[in-house]
């Protein structure tokens, strides 16, 4: 029995399509009807990049090719992108249609490969799987029938390179930020890091050295372990798993210290003196700002947020909860994971939920429908000053329940999100900064 699903947070499979705007001076190339790009842009706002969104070179799947089949034209449409914009990459995606139809792009993407093109096909119809899943499908899909081919020669490992997979690009509206902010921590500790996506990327480049890489690091509680275990078996590369979204001064020096482990186990060449010495000096300019900050929230304890309800990706519900309780003093209650999180990993999130404190136990709810979440949130009452952190649906349950809201997730109208970032130290800061900005704008 089919459910609907009000105010979802994320997309059906093609929205994946994000995924390859996010590389640079790559294309999707849409084989569907002309209403799956504008339907992007209308989720994620601000979509378009390169060729994104409703830009994206699309065959516009009418009623002549569910007839006579839309091959030809998708033919024409990748022959055409050739000529009309300057792309290193293009990945044919196949809406719900074409699939139904049974058209097989697979070949027309073939054909192309076989000229010596750098054309990927991936099987994305909408009711194959949520943008999330599509997303790994995409990647795996690149290395595959890209990286495979485009790859450099010198296939020698190099251990102090890793190919990091720690967000979903658009869907994750801090995406550039945080792989920004990643990157940074990652390289001072001494490693070389490939992140793939965004402008502090090089592009295709990149992944063509993907397979040259000592390990992989997946930052998530799911996503992206598909592409890491395949790379295992396809490249024998080793990866290391952190099931959250580090934030703040706790979790990201666990992270660090974590990874500068694993990477010592695994051949990379770290220094020790470095590695401390860095973690010290980000430390002292993460601490600093929190020593400043402990008398104004003395002076205000009475009138700031005293717990919150975060309703996103469960890689940002573990990550802001453990930065809140324990770095701020926020006290977690309900928090609802909304990104259609497969089953078989509710028990992991669960325990790593459960692992936050050891005083209390924090109600975690898988729920894709935000109606139902927003149903318990008010049905909840709790002494003190609350705050929302969720999408810009959550904005009248707040008002409605007079807290505090942070707009941190898809859809996201009531903030512009450029370079903004929530991960590592400096989005750690952030974050409270965006916490308190909004807790001091409501007194007059």
């Amino acid at each position: 029995m089919s459910k609907f699903i009000e105010q979802q947070r994320f997309m059906c499979a093609i929205g994946g399509m994000q995924t390859v705007v996010a590389i640079p001076n790559a294309v999707p190339i849409l084989h569907s009807g002309p209403g799956c790009g504008n339907m992007v842009t209308g989720f994620f706002e601000r979509a378009s990049g390169y060729a994104g969104g409703s830009t994206a070179p699309c065959t516009n799947f009418s009623e002549t090719e569910v007839v006579f089949g839309g091959e030809a034209r998708l033919e024409s449409i990748i022959r055409n992108t050739y000529k009309v914009l300057d792309t290193e990459l293009q990945v044919v995606l196949t809406g719900c249609t074409s699939a139904i139809v049974g058209d097989d792009a697979g070949q027309v993407a073939k054909r192309f490969a076989e000229e010596g093109k750098p054309v990927v096909y991936v099987d994305s119809p909408g009711f194959k799987c949520n943008n999330f899943a599509a997303h790994d499908l995409i990647i795996n899909a690149i290395i595959d029938q890209y990286v495979d081919r485009f790859a450099y020669k010198n296939t020698e490992k190099d251990s102090n390179l890793v190919n990091l997979f720690a967000t979903v690009p658009f869907q994750d509206p801090f995406w550039k930020g945080n792989l920004e902010e990643m990157k940074r921590v990652l390289e001072g500790i001494g490693l070389r890091v490939n992140i793939l996506f965004g402008p502090y990327s090089n592009g295709v480049e990149e992944w063509r050295s993907i397979p040259t890489a000592g390990f992989n690091i997946v930052v998530s509680p799911w996503y992206g372990l598909a592409v890491a275990e395949h790379l295992a078996e396809k490249y024998e590369q080793p990866f290391f798993h952190f099931p959250y979204l580090p934030i703040g001064g706790n979790e990201t020096t666990r992270f660090l210290r974590a990874v500068a482990s694993y990477a010592a186990g695994h051949g990379a060449e770290l220094r020790e003196d470095e590695l401390e010495l860095f973690i010290k000096r980000e430390e002292i300019a993460f601490y600093e700002e929190i020593d400043s900050l402990a008398t104004f929230l003395l002076e205000f304890r009475y009138g700031l947020p005293g717990f919150v309800h975060v309703l996103h990706e469960a890689s940002y519900v573990v990550g802001i909860c453990k930065f809140l309780l324990h770095e701020t003093g926020i006290v977690p209650k309900e928090q609802f994971v909304t990104d259609g999180v497969p089953e078989e990993y509710h028990d992991s999130i669960r325990a790593e939920v459960a692992r936050i404190s050891d005083k209390k136990e924090i109600p975690v709810f898988f729920e894709p429908d935000a109606g139902l979440a927003q149903a318990r949130i008010y049905d909840s009452s709790y002494d003190g000053r609350g705050l929302i952190i969720g999408s810009g649906w959550d904005k009248q349950v707040a008002k409605d329940k007079n807290y505090d809201f942070l707009s941190a997730g898809p859809p996201t109208p009531y903030r512009l999100v450029l370079t903004t970032r929530y991960a590592g130290y400096k989005g750690g800061l952030r974050l409270i900064e965006d916490i308190y900005d909004r807790a001091l704008d409501t007194y007059n």
